[in-house]
């Protein structure tokens, strides 16, 4: 099985203190982030010392600004294709802060009670790469799988459910390709 106990069978575990239980149990929606630590910057062990609350402040200018945050998601894509996860599917991770998303006829609030979150390393305005929607893909299909209240209806981005604070994934994401990338591994499973 591709998800075992909320963890990803394939992913490597960086476990995060910043996760707590979901209020009414329910996996129901999947929002894609981007992350890039430094900004602008790939690679290197940052993203995953902020997700444990590890980040050195005096590594770069930038990380004095965030040296509070607590936060967190449940898995990251490198711009390799590899997925790390921090927090268990079946807890509640921090990641969407506040934010508002329209489920069919009403407008909810407090979206990581029901939702995946999954960084992408990257950033707005730089083009993701082929291994990052592949494994993107895989990982959303077997999201489907373990949690039957996801559909492709149900995935949305940052900038959508927080748009007046956030513009994540940002233009450089490319949803069509996503979904064609999606579609096209539904029909070879």
């Amino acid at each position: 099985m591709a998800i075992e106990q909320g963890w990803l069978a394939s992913a490597r575990r960086v476990p995060s203190p910043n996760c707590d239980e979901r209020p009414r149990g329910e996996v129901s929606l999947l929002v894609l982030h981007s992350i890039s630590l430094p900004p602008g910057e790939f690679g290197g062990e940052h993203i995953e010392r902020l997700f444990t609350n590890r980040l050195d402040p005096d590594a770069h200018p930038f990380f004095a600004s965030i040296r509070e945050l607590r936060v967190s998601a449940h898995l990251l894509i490198r711009r390799d294709g590899e997925c790390v996860q921090f927090v268990p599917f079946q807890r509640r991770a921090w990641h969407a802060g506040r934010s508002c998303w329209r489920d069919g006829d009403r407008w909810r609030h407090a979206l990581n009670d029901f939702a995946i979150g999954i960084e992408l390393e990257g950033n707005e305005v730089s083009a993701y790469s082929s291994a990052q929607y592949e494994r993107l893909a895989e990982v959303t299909l077997d999201l489907f799988a373990a949690y039957p209240a996801l559909a492709p209806s149900r995935i949305t981005g940052h900038a959508r459910v927080a748009p007046l604070r956030k513009s994540d994934p940002g233009p450089a994401f490319d949803w069509a390709y996503y979904r064609q990338r999606l579609a096209g591994r539904e029909c070879v499973e």
